[in-house]
């Protein structure tokens, strides 16, 4: 395993890694503003949660 962890860390440190990190983070920065997904992340954790069990009453009658 941790020559798994090296080739990562060595991807990490490289040019080309370090601006597939940026843009991930510029991306996950775009997507965590978004309206939508706030709202699926907050539907998500209602159910998450809510341990399974069905619904709540409230929620998605939009």
């Amino acid at each position: 395993m941790a020559s798994l962890f090296n080739k990562v860390v060595q991807l990490a440190n490289s040019p080309k890694g370090k601006q597939a990190i940026r843009q991930a983070t510029e991306k996950a920065q775009q997507l965590a503003k978004d309206p939508k997904t706030k709202a699926k992340i907050e539907d998500a954790r209602r159910r998450f949660q809510g341990g399974g069990k069905g619904g709540t009453g409230t929620g998605s009658g939009h």
